[in-house]
């Protein structure tokens, strides 16, 4: 886990050409390289880029603060920086940029790459090439050579992000991980293209922020390639970038989420499925336990969480595997957070009642209202983006924790979620079209059952999102738009949420609509992706691949995941986001995943591991993560196997004149608001004046929670007042 910062010079007087999967796009504005800097100083002599690049490097040297070092070609138009959290091999060997054993492929990694000793040996096998270090990220350099781009890529399983120069081509490539988990974004400054872990790198190398007014009124920035900042841009997840000598810039994508085909009937049983699920996730985190530092585990009240620390019991108890360096006979080590008992968002009971039940050590960090306002600006700007939810404040504070006990890797269920249908607003898209893949089952055989349940999951679901003010209560979706989601409603909601609405400038708010909000998110896909949609997925595939593309990438594995560790320089690994796990659970029906049966005993019914046939809709409910709970089921207590979904959030009602109330009225003063320029002073204050005290408005504060992130982005990277003009 480490940052990087790389700055390569591109041809003059040569408009930059962007292409994504064989499409030509429009350069941004700004993109087109003139004669001299468009944007800043730039870095002509070898010690002033030198300079430049150690100063990025200080920018985020908390994501590796164990080592550093530059490497600079000699024509000087290639410069790569890494700092280092050391993980792997925690020699000198270790220590990036890395170089081939022939001195022509030059390479900066951030994160880990599992299965490490069979690729290496691999590559020796293959090629003879003579590594020089342990190093997991010196493989990537080996691979590469032994097959290319995007080869070298499909071999790879982890979590990565990374830049390669090739001298034997020119070309430099830019990848990472196929769901997002390591963070990489690039501009252009001049003749310069900048990449770098944290768009905060790119200050010192001559980039001037500037807000991306469209992308932020479109929630643009939530989706794809594009971010809150003006001309700054994320490789996305699953693809790789290619730079040309001559500046062209390709976009490949080589992995996306791809699901069964719904009319094709499942042969295996479901005892086949639930133990391919169970070995799965075992391997998954059996290679996630190897380190040479020690490795430790968040534990929440929730499956996910439970289930990890549940494997790793297993398999340090029985099977001897260490945790990192840490031998069998320590304890293992969980870390938790707490709310006030009374918040009704405390969850550390039941993490503690978990704990007891393997036995292992359990730390705890409490928040309240205090130590949430005193983290919240710091939150804002190791994520580099606004948050509607005080849980991003929670896990910044939290990942503080494993980083005092002397831990620099931890595991997380993140990704859960998304891989087995966990969210409460699934069902609706479930209940949407038979699941054909099972058609013996009650629900697929009772269409009548399965429309009722719909309109009633569709209802509810709508109501509780008009009462927590985030969609209009009469919002009709564009038949079209509609039509391109298949009827799906989930992904349509977030899209057209009103959160962000009322805080925007009025000319905004009536430029960019809901209905664009949502068309911008589903042009977003690739175009093989929004065939499938229509054709080939069931409903509930749909909806959870939506979510896969936006929110888990842009907000739960950067808020929740990345930024906040390495704030504290903790590397996480999420053991549930294997792509080899990934691809057998979107291989199974829906239905083992939203699970619908009977109430009497949880989510297996009886002795079967499948639900009754004839359950009703007064003795039956859903069960999300059906699958997931059957493999857990030997690792976990009764509590967690029968209990239902609690999103991890951070209290949502707060006092008036108490210490987040304070901190709301320092941020969000009519300066500070006019400052940020394209937010709306009476939306904002309006949203200030219902989020506190005994009636607060629970949407209200996600509007303040909003504001103010921009409001700190603002004051902590220097953006200069947009001009609404320019957007409308």
């Amino acid at each position: 886990m480490c940052g990087i910062s790389v700055v390569v010079s591109l041809k003059r007087n040569v408009p930059i050409k962007i292409v994504s999967n064989g499409h030509t796009n429009s350069a941004p504005n700004g993109y087109k390289l003139k004669n001299g800097s468009t944007n800043g100083a730039e870095p002509s002599l070898r010690s002033d880029l030198e300079s430049r690049l150690q100063s990025s490097l200080e920018k985020i040297a908390h994501r590796g603060p164990d080592a550093s070092d530059i490497w600079i070609n000699p024509e000087n138009t290639v410069g790569l920086a890494h700092c280092r959290l050391s993980i792997n091999d925690l020699s000198p060997g270790g220590v990036q940029p890395l170089h081939d054993d022939e001195g022509h492929i030059h390479a900066v990694v951030n994160g880990e790459i599992y299965d490490n000793d069979r690729l290496r040996e691999q590559c020796i096998k293959a090629t003879g090439y003579k590594f020089k270090g342990h190093s997991d990220s010196e493989t990537v350099v080996a691979l590469y050579k032994q097959y290319g781009a995007p080869g070298f890529l499909e071999h790879m399983r982890g979590e990565f992000s990374l830049v390669i120069y090739d001298d034997r081509t020119g070309e430099i490539i830019a990848a990472r991980d196929r769901f997002g988990i390591k963070p990489l974004f690039w501009t252009v400054v001049g003749d310069k293209l900048l990449i770098a872990a944290e768009v905060k790198a790119f200050l010192p190398l001559g980039w001037k922020p500037e807000w991306d007014v469209e992308s932020i009124a479109l929630m643009s920035c939530y989706y794809a390639g594009r971010t809150v900042f003006k001309d700054v841009r994320r490789v996305e997840p699953g693809y790789y970038m290619v730079v040309s000598p001559d500046g062209d810039i390709k976009h490949h994508e080589y992995w996306d989420f791809q699901y069964a085909n719904k009319h094709k009937v499942e042969e295996r049983s479901v005892e086949d499925m639930v133990l391919a699920v169970r070995e799965k996730i075992i391997e998954s985190i059996r290679l996630r336990l190897h380190a040479d530092v020690p490795v430790g585990i968040y534990l929440s009240g929730g499956l996910d969480s439970s289930t990890v620390a549940g494997v790793v019991k297993h398999l340090v108890e029985q099977e001897g595997e260490k945790m990192g360096n840490i031998s069998a006979t320590e304890r293992i080590a969980c870390f938790c957070i707490s709310f006030d008992k009374n918040s009704g968002y405390d969850e550390s009971d039941i993490a503690a009642r978990t704990a007891d039940f393997l036995g292992v050590q359990m730390h705890t960090i409490h928040m309240n209202e205090e130590e949430l306002a005193k983290n919240f600006e710091d939150t804002v700007w190791h994520n580099e983006h606004p948050g509607f939810d005080l849980n991003t404040v929670g896990k910044f504070a939290l990942s503080e924790l494993p980083r005092r006990e002397g831990f620099k890797v931890i595991l997380s269920g993140e990704g859960a979620d998304e891989l087995f249908a966990g969210y409460p607003w699934f069902p609706n898209d479930f209940l949407l079209e038979p699941d054909y893949a099972k058609p013996e089952l009650v629900l697929q055989q009772n269409d009548e059952l399965r429309k009722e349940l719909h309109a009633k999951a569709l209802v509810d679901f709508k109501a509780s999102l008009v009462a927590m003010g985030t969609i209009p209560s009469e919002y009709q979706l564009d038949p079209d738009l509609s039509k391109r989601l298949n009827h799906t409603f989930s992904p349509a909601a977030f899209a057209i949420s009103t959160m962000a609405s009322p805080l925007l400038a009025k000319p905004l708010q009536a430029k960019y609509t809901a209905t664009e909000r949502l068309r911008a998110k589903i042009d977003a896909w690739s175009a093989s992706a929004q065939e499938s949609v229509k054709h080939d997925w069931h409903p509930l595939h749909t909806a959870m691949y939506a979510w896969s593309k936006t929110f888990l990438p842009n907000m739960l594995l950067t808020a929740l995941g990345d930024r906040c560790e390495m704030a504290h320089s903790i590397e996480g690994r999420p053991p549930f986001l294997d792509h080899e796990l990934a691809e057998l659970v979107n291989g199974l029906p829906p239905s083992v995943k939203m699970h619908y049966g009977p109430d009497a005993s949880g989510p297996a019914a009886g002795s079967s591991t499948w639900w009754q046939h004839g359950a009703s809709s007064s003795t039956a409910h859903f069960w999300e993560k059906w699958i997931l709970r059957e493999a857990a089921k030997p690792f976990i207590t009764e509590e967690l196997y029968h209990r239902r979904k609690h999103p991890f959030t951070a209290p949502l009602a707060w006092p008036r004149g108490g210490p987040l109330h304070r901190l709301f009225e320092r941020l969000l003063t009519r300066e500070n608001v006019d400052r940020v320029g394209f937010l709306d002073w009476d939306g904002t204050r309006g949203a200030l004046d219902r989020a506190f005290g005994e009636k607060a408005d629970v949407g209200a504060l996600r509007e303040v929670l909003t504001a103010g992130g921009l409001v700190t982005m603002s004051q902590r990277f220097g953006v200069p007042r947009a001009d609404v003009a320019e957007w409308v």
